[in-house]
């Protein structure tokens, strides 16, 4: 089911991870970010989007996670976009042997067989530095940054107030760290970028949850602000998405949460207090 959330911008929700694919109407078709997940989840977007009289032109991955790099031939053989440093990363996994294999191993259990790998990945870079989207529709800002993924970027509808933040800003997971040498500081420096637009947003639509309204922005950059200095820090983070307060159906965060500060400090030492 498609539901509006701006003029112009509408989102369908998985079911399993409350994954958000981003409809956006241009001029002549829509443009798709993240479609996803399952095969028949997809299938029912391209028809409900048949139905509304919407044709697909183009598609955007904010990053190369496998649930936001997905395609359904029902969308058509359009440009799919990511950037550069997104595409390189999904060239060099689909280049790897076993890399369908993989795939279908990382899946989670309860999808496992209805999540299609063949269109998976086939992301074309932007040129680097780009910060805008070719298409014939609302200007689409790229902000790219180094937090959770390798090429990572949100968008900015900037004629719509809305904020596309990919795997950020959630108020079901916890900000997620990339395995890179300063994972904090990239996620901090990450969140720092999307601060600096908060004042223009009026509809943050996250990768997976809840959308959300005027002023949330805002609040949400701050709620994993403080998650990741308590991490950085050593403290338990004082977070709603790992408490007792925890939506039914989501407590395995708290597990996430905690392997993640497991894998943050195995070896390493105190983390580097970057801010």
């Amino acid at each position: 089911m498609l539901t509006q959330v701006a003029e112009g911008v509408l989102v369908h929700q998985s079911a399993l991870l409350r994954n958000n694919t981003i409809v956006v109407d241009g001029e002549k078709g829509v443009l798709l970010v993240d479609p996803g997940i399952t095969d028949d989840e997809m299938a029912c977007l391209a028809n409900d989007l048949a139905e509304s009289g919407r044709t697909v032109v183009a598609g955007f991955a904010t990053h190369p996670d496998w649930d936001h790099a997905l395609w359904h031939g029902a969308f058509g053989d359009v440009p799919r976009y990511g950037t550069e440093r997104c595409a390189a990363y999904l060239r060099e996994l689909r280049s790897k042997a076993n890399w369908k294999a993989d795939f279908a191993d990382g899946l989670p259990p309860e999808i496992a067989g209805e999540v299609s790998s063949d269109l998976f990945g086939l992301v074309t870079a932007l040129p680097a530095g780009t910060t805008r989207i070719p298409w014939d529709g609302p200007e689409l800002r790229v902000i790219e940054h180094p937090a959770h993924a390798p090429g990572h970027a949100a968008l900015v509808i900037e004629e719509r107030g809305v904020l596309v933040a990919g795997d950020m800003l959630s108020d079901v997971l916890v900000p997620m760290f990339d395995h890179t040498t300063d994972p904090i500081g990239d996620y901090l420096a990450g969140l720092r970028l999307l601060d600096e637009v908060a004042d223009d947003i009026d509809v943050v639509v996250p990768g997976h949850g809840a959308v959300g309204g005027a002023g949330r922005t805002r609040a949400r950059i701050e709620l994993d602000r403080a998650y990741v200095h308590a991490v950085r820090d050593g403290r338990t983070p004082d977070d709603p998405r790992i408490g007792s307060s925890a939506e039914p159906g989501w407590e395995w965060v708290a597990d996430l949460h905690a392997g993640q500060v497991r894998s943050l400090t195995r070896g390493t030492g105190p983390l580097n207090p970057s801010a």
